[in-house]
């Protein structure tokens, strides 16, 4: 039985997309995969780790079918990587719809460290040279679809910053810097470019953060009071991702719980 007819015009629906997550094995990444795979999305899983790229399609398969789900193991800081998962996504499904830009490391060093300069080359290397890597080999291939979607996943570290996260920090900043310049070079062909930072998410990357201290920085510095959920930055990815998220371009969005608007 149908329901009334709508009054509305624009789609919400990622049905039938074709979408590359990269950074999916675990945390917003493995989110991000299980939400568009829930919505009707075929979902490429990407991350460095192959055990866990294989239990992430194996959680999507067992729940929505095999033919929703391609798993595909690389080290995206490797020159070839981003090459390799655009012509594995294309053979599987045709074409490509949807890029997730969301792997990424976080590795301390101070400035005077002796591993500096190592910190610093492997972070840019996987957070930012390999966004845009991926975004220069996914261009034709979003722009074919006529309606692409890239979502770039930064961080409040841009925004606001912590001792001995330079390496992080300058990543993240230039993947804002990245998504704006490619929402001005690709909107002129119907691709959208957008970026999300989040804040304090329970994550792989906050996880040995003890939980007593967690519970101590939420009540201090964010006014709703706790970590996120990686599936409530997956939400935002999502609607940035959807066919009536035409007119949205360039924008970066904090999901943090205010962390980044508090002042006291």
């Amino acid at each position: 039985m149908s329901g009334p007819p709508r009054l509305s015009r624009l789609s919400r629906s990622v049905e039938g997309r074709r979408a590359v997550v990269t950074g999916a094995g675990s945390g917003m990444g493995r989110a991000t995969a299980h939400l568009f795979a829930d919505e009707g999305a075929r979902v490429a899983v990407v991350d460095i780790d192959r055990a866990r790229v294989q239990s992430v399609v194996a959680e999507i398969a067992g729940v929505h079918g095999e033919e929703r789900a391609v798993g595909i193991a690389v080290d995206l800081a490797s020159g070839t990587a981003a090459e390799t998962v655009c012509e594995a996504v294309v053979a599987a499904w045709g074409g490509l719809d949807i890029l997730v830009n969301n792997a990424g490391v976080s590795l301390p060093s101070r400035l005077e460290d002796r591993d500096f300069d190592d910190t610093w080359a492997r972070t840019l290397d996987v957070n930012l040279t390999a966004q845009a890597r991926l975004l220069r080999f996914a261009a034709p291939y979003l722009v074919a679809s006529g309606s692409g979607r890239v979502v770039n996943i930064a961080s409040t570290e841009a925004l606001v910053s912590t001792p001995s996260l330079s390496a992080y920090a300058a990543s993240k900043a230039g993947v804002i810097g990245l998504t704006r310049s490619a929402a001005v070079e690709l909107g002129p062909r119907g691709v959208t470019v957008n970026c999300i930072c989040p804040g304090p998410v329970d994550t792989a990357m906050t996880a040995a953060i003890p939980a007593e201290a967690k519970a101590t920085y939420a009540r201090r510095r964010v006014p709703l009071r706790r970590y996120g959920d990686p599936e409530e930055v997956a939400h935002l990815t999502l609607s940035l991702c959807l066919p009536a998220a035409s007119f949205v371009t360039g924008a970066v969005l904090a999901v943090d719980g205010g962390m980044s608007i508090r002042h006291t």
